[in-house]
């Protein structure tokens, strides 16, 4: 509890800020049109998992396999569809409040919910096959291993459950400060690690088998006299390419780490809690501020920055085709040249807030809004100028709303 109020303090400390009167408040952006975009956009589906509410923050992402594309919504349902054209597989109604999932593996689904509950569905079916309780809020998809389903819950607490049975195999946690940001990273397993940030700047790597721990690495150290200063959660997923780990903090550094060492081989000065994504020779980053921004992969120089969406709550950017695709706080999905990071395209879902990441399956990007919608893209790039005048109208933008 105490943690949690902690949290909500910095909520109202940075709404305080917001709404003072001697500080400038940062307006989103202002969308412009794009008279001659060079990608067409297809909406080629969209389905429903609902949910709503609070705008929360809350980790209710997709995760694919088989062919399907798995979702949740906050108001406990968990559904399956068709990856290609959205058909409703299956539903189950779960009466949990979620909060963090979906995670898929080892012929399972797995979701999170506020009150600490971790539920275990059949891939194929829907059918509950456990859930256990792990006594702590969970904010982030859990991930599934061949044998375990690791949980990292808001107390600082990383845990695998036995993927038969929902039974703790082995807990390890880190000390949090008393102040973070609303959310948690979500954890990955890669070979044999089970790999989270957390709260305190750091990034641990444990066994799988029996969380013994293998690397612990300081990426972002605080900085600054008081405690909103030296907030510096690593609060998105590493992202592991070969034998590399990627990685970015709020108020912190984006790095490169290596997978069996922790050893950091480079970083960069960038603020961050949406999370990133690699290609075989770039890092993309959406910034604290808006910015969409890229670093070689093996140096981390800069390649390009693209402040046009300054301020409009982007989420982690995703990796498809030519282009690296963004979301934002009206639910407008941006297409970015991924050589020169020039906005490339524009399309739009009902409006609403997407905060997870976008989930890019080839060239075709599923994205979930807050409420629940999921819609898919696929972007084609525009050859001609006869293609051009074929691609379908872009609506008009609405007013930019704050948040």
């Amino acid at each position: 509890m105490k943690q949690l109020s902690l949290v909500l303090l910095a909520a109202l400390l940075a709404l305080s800020a917001c709404d003072s009167k001697d500080k400038k408040v940062d307006k989103p952006a202002d969308l412009t049109d794009l008279k001659s975009p060079s990608v067409r956009i297809q909406k080629l589906w969209s389905a429903s998992v609902g949910g709503g509410g609070k705008k929360l923050r809350l980790g209710l992402g997709l995760a694919t396999a088989d062919d399907k594309i798995f979702a949740a919504g906050r108001d406990g349902d968990v559904a399956a569809f068709n990856l290609k054209n959205g058909k409703q597989l299956w539903r189950t109604q779960t009466k949990l409040v979620l909060a963090g999932g979906t995670g898929v593996g080892a012929g399972l689904v797995a979701v999170g919910s506020a009150d600490g509950v971790v539920l275990a569905l059949d891939m194929a079916t829907g059918k509950e096959l456990w859930r256990a309780e792990v006594k702590g809020e969970i904010l982030a998809a859990p991930a599934v291993g061949g044998n375990e389903v690791i949980v990292r819950t808001v107390d600082g607490k990383l845990r695998a459950l036995g993927v038969a049975d929902g039974k703790e195999v082995w807990s390890t946690e880190q000390q949090i400060p008393r102040l973070t940001l609303r959310g948690t990273s979500a954890p990955v397993v890669a070979r044999d690690l089970a790999i989270s940030g957390f709260d305190n700047g750091r990034v641990l790597a444990v066994s799988v088998a029996d969380g013994a721990t293998v690397w612990d690495s300081p990426v972002s150290p605080p900085r600054g006299r008081t405690e909103l200063d030296r907030l510096n959660d690593i609060d998105a997923p590493v992202k592991v390419m070969g034998d590399e780990v990627f990685v970015a903090g709020f108020q912190g550094r984006a790095a490169m780490l290596a997978l069996d060492s922790g050893q950091v081989w480079w970083a960069k000065d960038v603020s961050s809690y949406r999370g990133v994504d690699v290609d075989d020779s770039q890092m993309y980053i959406s910034t604290s501020q808006g910015a969409v921004t890229a670093f070689t992969r093996r140096t981390g120089q800069p390649v390009w920055e693209n402040p046009v969406l300054k301020n409009r709550s982007l989420s982690a950017p995703a990796v498809a085709g030519d282009y690296v695709v963004v979301a934002d706080l009206d639910g407008y999905v941006h297409y970015f040249d991924r050589a020169t990071g020039d906005l490339a395209g524009r399309a739009k879902t009902s409006g609403d807030r997407v905060t997870n990441a976008p989930l890019a399956v080839g060239d075709v990007v599923y994205v979930i809004t807050d409420k629940g919608e999921i819609v898919a893209f696929r972007g084609t790039p525009v050859t001609s100028q006869a293609a051009k005048s074929e691609a379908p109208a872009e609506p008009a933008p609405a007013p930019a709303s704050g948040g």
